[in-house]
C-alpha cells in the first residue's frame, strides 16, 4: 500500500538516539551508531521523531510499503517493557542515595604529595539511579557529565566536579530520555545552576540536547553552561 514512513539520512545522523525515545512504536534503534528502521510495519508515519532529531536527518516519504500493524507493535513494545524492567536495579545498596562527606580542602595540584581527592559528593551518581527527590539536589550546583569525561579529562575532579553534585550518562548507550527525569529534578528542586561536560564526539550533543529540553520544560530560568572535552583530554569549549 501507499503510505508514509520515514526515511532517515544515515551521513546526517549523530547517533544521539533522541528519535528513539521519542518514537512511540519502537520501531527505530540505535545499530552501529546509527538510527535505523527495524520494520517497517512498525512505523505509524505520523512523524514524532521529526521534531527530535537535532540534525534533520529523519523525513517522512511516500512509498509502497507493508501496512501499519498496530498488534505486532504492541508485541514488541511489551517485549522491550518487560526487558528494560527486568534490567531495573532492585534494592540493591548500591543504589541507595547517601551523602559523601567532604573535608574543605584547597585544590591538588600535580606536584603536591598529598594523595588526590575525590570530589563526588553523593550517591548514587548514575543519572539513571538517581532518585528524583533525593535531597541532595536541593539548592545544588549540578554537574551532568557525559560518563566518558571522566577518563578524557584527568583533572575532572578538582575543575569540574568540586562542589558540584555529579549526576553521569551517556546519550548513545544508556537507553532512555534523560529529559523527563532532568525536568522532574528541576521542577522538583531549586537547583542554583546547571553545567554540562560533554565530549567533542557528536552522538554526545544528546546530552546538550537533553538538558536544553529538561530545562525548557520546567519553566525555570536556572544558569547553565557547556563545557566540550576532546578525546586527547583537552577543554575545547567553556
Amino acid at each position: 500500500m501507499l503510505r508514509k514512513i520515514v526515511k532517515i539520512d544515515e551521513e546526517k545522523c549523530n547517533g544521539c538516539g533522541l528519535c528513539v525515545t521519542a518514537c512511540h512504536e519502537g520501531a527505530l534503534q540505535l545499530i552501529a551508531g546509527k538510527a535505523r528502521l527495524i520494520s517497517e510495519s512498525y512505523c505509524d508515519g505520523l512523524g514524532d521523531c521529526l521534531p527530535e532529531c537535532p540534525t534533520g536527518a529523519i523525513v517522512l516519504e511516500e512509498k509502497e510499503t507493508v501496512e501499519y500493524d498496530e498488534e505486532s507493535v504492541k508485541k514488541h513494545m511489551d517485549k522491550s517493557k518487560a526487558q528494560q524492567e527486568a534490567a531495573l536495579p532492585c534494592g540493591c545498596p548500591g543504589t541507595h542515595a547517601k551523602l559523601i562527606a567532604k573535608k574543605n580542602t584547597e585544590p591538588t595540584t600535580v606536584l603536591s604529595s598529598e594523595p588526590l581527592q575525590s570530589n563526588l559528593t553523593q550517591w548514587p551518581c548514575q543519572l539513571k539511579l538517581v532518585p528524583v527527590t533525593a535531597p541532595y539536589l536541593d539548592n545544588a550546583h549540578v554537574l551532568i557529565a557525559a560518563d566518558c569525561t571522566a577518563f578524557a579529562y584527568p583533572n575532572i575532579h578538582q575543575t569540574f566536579m568540586r562542589n558540584k553534585i555529579t549526576l553521569i550518562g551517556c546519550p548513545k548507550l544508556d537507553d532512555t530520555d534523560y529529559s523527563e527525569k532532568l525536568t522532574a529534578i528541576l521542577k522538583q528542586h531549586e537547583i542554583k545552576s546547571v553545567s554540562i561536560l560533554r565530549m567533542e564526539v557528536p552522538c554526545c550533543g544528546g546530552i546538550v540536547q537533553m538538558v536544553k529540553k529538561a530545562l525548557i520544560n520546567s519553566g525555570k530560568m536556572i544558569p547553565w553552561n557547556v563545557v566540550t572535552i576532546s578525546t586527547d583530554g583537552k577543554i575545547m569549549q567553556d
